[in-house]
């Protein structure tokens, strides 16, 4: 499911040329990048650096580091809505299960971008509203049709998984060659046990 193009109209106000939408993919891929392995607090410096470019052209694309976050973050949050369409040719309950394993691993990366912007905007900011919108409608049809495969109990919602989805990528205590186990056995509640 796709962020609507009003959640990022702050972003992008104009069409592209090819060279510019290169250099903004490549902005992006570098702050993603970059926050992950530096935090949030990396320079705008070392980004540019990064893409193989300019300074400048970071600005002319990000105007200010909010921008820049608030586009990383919205990147994040689309690549895994994206990945749910990827899984329609597995069966039920492992569509459900990779792509859970695709969400936890999201948290972990944006969790510290939205404490960022949390300095910037409030939690129930329309950025964040229209990033979990594009979640559950990703993550719905996995849930639904595990449901009717009889794979997934018939009283789980996605709220709720991904409430214990986001625990699980947010515990700093969890080692990160852990996390994957750790979900394994909190998704197997979720199976469906006829009594």
């Amino acid at each position: 499911m796709a962020i609507t193009d009003t959640d990022t109209t702050s972003l992008v106000k104009r069409p592209m040329r090819a060279d510019a939408r290169r250099n903004y993919d490549k902005l992006l891929g570098a702050a993603r990048e970059t926050f992950a392995e530096l935090g949030t607090s990396a320079s705008l410096e070392e980004i540019a650096r990064r893409a193989g470019v300019g300074i400048g052209t970071l600005y002319r694309h990000f105007p200010t580091r909010q921008d820049l976050l608030e586009a990383a973050y919205l990147e994040e949050v689309q690549l895994v809505c994206d990945s749910a369409g990827d899984l329609d040719g597995l069966p039920p309950w492992e569509a459900l299960s990779d792509w859970l394993h695709q969400v936890v691993a999201y948290v972990a990366r944006k969790h510290a971008l939205a404490e960022e912007l949390w300095n910037y905007l409030d939690p129930n900011a329309e950025l964040f509203t229209g990033c979990r919108g594009a979640l559950y409608a990703a993550g719905e049809p996995l849930l639904q049709r595990a449901q009717e495969a009889g794979a997934v109990r018939p009283d789980a919602n996605l709220e709720d998984i991904l409430q214990i989805v986001g625990g699980i990528g947010k515990n700093p205590t969890t080692p990160p060659d852990r996390v994957d186990r750790v979900l394994d056995i909190a998704l197997d509640g979720l199976r469906y046990r006829p009594a």
